[in-house]
């Protein structure tokens, strides 16, 4: 076990916390999981988090300050965001395609659909929201038996859907550079201590760097005691992930000892909505196993398949444990620096933008959970609302960054601007949570693809790395 390296290590925790699950699900042990396994997991994700904000701090101040040519950031910046966007909409797109072609929302009995459909246009009335095909079910005598049904069943709104709506519209109302102010801290104590604002952090981090950049000699001192902060924070990541197998058994043993009271149960949780779930896990996997390796490929001289993976897989697996980004950053820069070659310049400016703006996996979440749940009530959307579809979402994954649940609160939004129910989001709850796993992955896959194409077109991949590659 001790020679073994680090991402086959996660992945026995991983296996394990599964087979425990069921096993403590057979055996009525879930509870003891909770309260004695779950909270070790729990640690784990709260160490990583503590660690992600003073080492973006410090990384990114580091970074910029060590640019001998400051001129260097904006085109690297502006590269940044433009491989952040490409990876966005490609993702999107993805999503559109698969979820037109499989259909997932037609796998329903039809009877249960037409139901769907009634209460479909019940609410549009209700709301005074246009529908825009002509599919009219509450008119036709033949069903009246099931309006009635529909109209007189009771309608319950679950709290949390309740309120990531009361979210939705805030953020709707917000202006449209709402994003932009958000950025700029008012209190940089309270921004450091708030992980959702972390978009606030990197900004002053930027403005930080820079000004010590442009002091020059007189500001070495500093430079070189943010310098040394910053190794020993990589340190801290060093020793915790010699407990990463052990932190990631007990978190995902304790996330399905929540979800699941029998092993029927955790194994309705990989069944249940399959069609919509596997059109999800296909969309996923095109992107880490196909898209992102491909790019690498062509890319980065002598990069194979085998060593993408090789790479960057304590991090993949990393994300898959924890859900989270941000709590994942700290291996992902160990990851792209020590495996990739990334030179620590741009890993600590790149990675922690990404972290924050960049969701490739949210993206395309979005696009096949709004077509399937329009699917599911037999609403036929037009190219011109899947195009805004596209739109909405690709700005969401900048839009969103410092709102708190803010893949469901964009959601919520993106079904609005189609005119469909928000309320909708509910539909996806019950597999969201194994499917929220893996779209963590393929954000921070592509946060690392983005950095390794950065560093490869400023010339700043190691020759060591590309050494070791060739």
């Amino acid at each position: 076990m001790k020679n073994l390296p680090l991402h086959v290590k996660i992945i026995i925790g991983l296996v394990a916390g599964v087979v425990y699950a069921f096993i403590s699900s057979a055996f009525g042990w879930n509870q003891f999981t909770i309260n004695w396994i779950d909270p070790f997991g729990t640690i784990f994700i709260r160490i990583l988090k503590f660690i992600a904000v003073p080492l973006v701090l410090f990384s990114i101040i580091s970074g910029i300050s060590g640019l001998s040519d400051i001129s260097r950031l904006g085109k690297m910046g502006a590269k940044t965001l433009g491989f952040y966007l490409v990876t966005t909409v490609l993702a999107v797109t993805l999503g559109l395609l698969l979820v037109n072609t499989v259909k997932p929302g037609t796998f329903l009995d039809e009877t249960q659909r037409i139901k769907n459909r009634i209460s479909y246009e019940l609410w549009a009335n209700e709301s005074g929201n246009e529908i825009k095909d002509n599919k009219n079910f509450l008119n036709d005598p033949e069903y009246a038996d099931l309006v009635l049904e529909v109209s007189g069943s009771e309608q319950v709104i679950d709290e949390k859907v309740k309120q990531l709506k009361s979210n939705a519209e805030s953020t709707k109302e917000a202006s449209p550079l709402q994003f932009l102010v958000d950025m700029v801290p008012e209190n940089l104590v309270f921004s450091i201590s708030n992980n959702a604002l972390m978009l606030q952090v990197i900004f002053f981090a930027i403005f930080f760097g820079i000004s010590i950049a442009i002091v020059g000699d007189k500001a070495q001192p500093v430079a070189k005691f943010i310098i040394s902060i910053n190794e020993i924070f990589l340190k801290m990541v060093e020793l915790v992930m010699k407990a990463a197998p052990y932190f990631v058994f007990a978190l995902l043993a304790g996330v399905i000892a929540k979800m699941a009271d029998s092993p029927s149960e955790v194994l309705e949780i990989f069944r249940s909505l399959g069609s919509y779930a596997l059109t999800m896990v296909v969309g996923l996997g095109t992107l880490i196993f196909i898209v992102y390796p491909i790019i690498l490929i062509l890319f980065v001289k002598g990069m194979t398949y085998k060593q993408v993976f090789r790479n960057i897989s304590p991090a993949q697996l990393m994300a898959f444990s924890t859900s989270s980004s941000a709590a994942t950053l700290p291996v992902t820069m160990k990851c792209v620096e020590n495996n990739m070659g990334v030179s620590k310049n741009v890993a600590s400016f790149v990675l922690p933008i990404g972290a924050t703006v960049n969701m490739d996996g949210t993206s395309l979440l979005q696009a096949v959970a709004v077509i399937f749940m329009a699917q599911l009530h037999m609403v036929d959307l037009s190219v011109g609302q899947q195009l805004t579809i596209v739109l909405t979402a690709t700005l969401a994954s900048i839009g969103a960054a410092a709102v708190p649940s803010a893949g469901l609160i964009m959601m919520m939004i993106v079904l609005g601007s189609v005119g469909l129910n928000p309320a909708w989001i509910a539909i996806i709850f019950p597999v969201d949570r194994p499917l929220d796993m893996l779209r963590t992955v393929v954000n921070v896959t592509g946060d690392a693809t983005v950095a390794t194409l950065v560093a490869g077109t400023e010339g700043e991949l190691s020759p060591e790395a590309q050494a070791s590659i060739t």
